[in-house]
């Protein structure tokens, strides 16, 4: 049996593939390097197997994660699913090539990631032939739901947010300004917090605040990321990622004032992933 792993820093979609060809989904946290090692991933994603999943058939992973910028990082996750998967052939790869190869198979052109996190590359058809770094969560990742999130937060601890927002706000999440702050602060995993209010603008969509403030990171995404790209407008714009995929009406708009088309949009690469290794024989199950 093979597996396929989508791997974001919030939660990672996994796909189990049988040797009939069959598949099975199933879901585990997110593990990014960055943020976890490999005592807490282990007992995370044993607690998350399917209940019929045998660990000893798995003979081949393919994990594509955030946070996977070199070998060090890579090999926290390789070991804690070696010894998860005992008999399988790990690979790890980053969550910007998945999203290349379930955007774009075989082809050359412009792929993005925003999620949680936000990424960005040029691809050759390959290999991801340019890539501008977003900097994370701290100093960029505009444009993601984290920054998004950021940018409610600030709002709601400054009080310059409308009163419908903020007792919309309050009644969702009782959040004391103190709680806030030990939440970003204090406590692990501040980006996933943060992220995490993008549900809020979701169920507030009629809100001209939550739109404005949608639109103005992605108007920050583009500016600062997305036009840095030499030739940029000379190529469709495709994106894989839950803020992407929920919010792609005024994600389109906002492509179109910076000159750009719109290709595909997708909020999960799996499906993509699994069609992609299938065409090019490297998942042979």
């Amino acid at each position: 049996m093979i597996l396929i792993a989508d791997g974001g820093s919030t939660k990672t979609h996994w796909c189990l593939i049988h040797q009939n060809n069959e598949s099975t989904d199933f879901h585990s946290e997110g593990y990014n390097p960055y943020y976890v090692n490999e005592s807490y991933i282990i007992p995370s994603l044993r607690a998350s197997l399917p209940a019929s999943l045998n660990v000893n058939e798995v003979s081949e992973l393919y994990f594509y994660g955030a946070g996977v910028h070199n070998e060090e990082k890579a090999d926290i996750l390789k070991n804690a699913f070696q010894t998860v998967f005992p008999n399988a052939v790990i690979a790890i790869e980053h969550d910007l090539l998945a999203a290349c190869r379930a955007l774009l198979g075989n082809q050359e052109g412009f792929a993005a990631i925003l999620g949680t996190g936000t990424n960005t590359c040029m691809y050759n058809g390959t290999e991801v032939a340019h890539n501008i770094d977003s900097a994370a969560y701290i100093l960029g990742d505009e444009g993601s739901g984290c920054y998004m999130g950021k940018k409610l937060l600030k709002d709601i601890i400054r009080n310059t947010v409308p009163a419908d927002i903020k007792k919309k706000f309050d009644a969702a999440y009782n959040l004391s300004e103190h709680e806030i702050m030990d939440n970003i602060y204090t406590k692990p995993l501040a980006n996933r917090f943060c992220a995490g209010f993008t549900k809020f603008f979701d169920d507030n969509m009629d809100s001209e605040y939550c739109r404005n403030l949608i639109t103005s990171s992605f108007r920050d995404f583009f500016r600062e990321l997305v036009s840095l790209y030499p030739g940029y407008k000379e190529v469709k714009f495709n994106c894989i990622g839950s803020v992407g995929f929920y919010f792609q009406d005024i994600l389109k708009a906002v492509a179109s004032e910076f000159g750009m088309e719109t290709g595909v949009i997708l909020q999960s690469p799996i499906a993509g992933l699994k069609h992609y290794h299938s065409l090019n024989n490297e998942v042979n199950a």
